[in-house]
């Protein structure tokens, strides 16, 4: 029924369902949230914990479903059936716009824990969301410049995945930093034909922090055929097609445990390690988009 309205209309529909859903799931986030604040105790905490991500989760589920209603979309999706909802994961992926992380939640949910982002210490204060991912434990990080900043942020990068290692979590961090564009890309002169080149400071702190517990790297690869849509693209109906690989890749013991400040020669292994990553990835999405193209014909 939805997909057969205009696209305005369905914009201004589906926006409005995500709104809804938005302020329903903080207004009930917010009990335990605050008992998880108030109470030291870690069994009231872990309980609490397991309502927040349970409701997290519900969320997803309810944009899933606008997602699949606005338009019949072709989903081509490989990679995520091995996967289970009680593991520990460590998620990299390419970056091109805002719908990657709805994409992401939409491929992953069920298959595996709820995604936890690196944010911006600034987005703690986005009315509303900035809430729910304050109680959700995400890690706030200051990103600032010098060894002092960024010493902050691995201190408190630790604190969070001491909290991560009482729930099952995913971890997620676009090693490009920042949204694929062609002018980033020419600005980089990035050797990748359809990647900025990879920053390895998140992922570092990741794995030096709780590499260990992860089973494995979720190595994932969003592909749009018909070019990289907004996010008013996804709520008006205009995406017809999304291709993702997911390739579980083991993380070797020479990228886990050390410093990755202060550690130069582990940061070169970190970068060794996934700019090979980057080179397959890059001719992986030569092939899909070759393979889309040749299938449109």
């Amino acid at each position: 029924m939805l997909s057969r309205l205009p696209h305005a209309l369905r914009g201004v529909v589906t926006a409005t369902l995500l709104g809804l859903n938005t302020l329903v799931l903080t207004v009930l986030m917010l009990p335990p949230a605050l008992l998880k604040l108030v109470v030291p105790s870690v069994a009231v905490r872990r309980a609490c914990d397991r309502v927040l991500t349970g409701l997290a989760s519900a969320w997803v589920a309810a944009n899933n479903a606008w997602i699949a209603a606005v338009r019949p979309a072709k989903w081509d999706v490989q990679g995520v059936d091995s996967l289970h909802p009680r593991g520990w994961y460590l998620v990299s992926s390419n970056h091109q716009s805002w719908v990657d992380i709805l994409v992401l939640q939409r491929i992953f949910h069920g298959h595996i824990p709820f995604l936890k982002f690196f944010l911006k210490q600034e987005l703690i204060w986005v009315p509303v969301i900035g809430l729910a991912w304050w109680a959700l434990d995400f890690p706030f990080m200051k990103r600032g410049k010098g060894k002092g900043a960024q010493q902050n942020d691995l201190k408190t990068t630790r604190e969070a995945c001491e909290k991560f290692k009482r729930i099952p979590t995913s971890v997620i961090n676009f090693v490009e930093g920042t949204r694929f564009t062609p002018a980033k890309h020419a600005q980089q002169k990035s050797p990748y034909r359809h990647l900025l080149k990879p920053k390895i400071g998140g992922l570092g702190i990741a794995l030096a922090t709780m590499g260990e517990q992860f089973e494995a790297l979720l190595d994932v690869t969003i592909v749009y055929p018909h070019g990289t849509p907004s996010f008013t693209d996804l709520i008006c109906g205009r995406i017809d097609a999304v291709i993702v690989r997911v390739q579980q890749r083991p993380i070797p013991p020479e990228v886990l445990g050390s410093d990755p400040i202060a550690d130069k020669a582990y940061r070169q292994r970190i970068g060794t390690w996934v700019e090979q990553q980057w080179a397959e990835k890059d001719a992986l999405i030569d092939e899909l988009l070759r393979g889309a193209g040749d299938s449109a014909r």
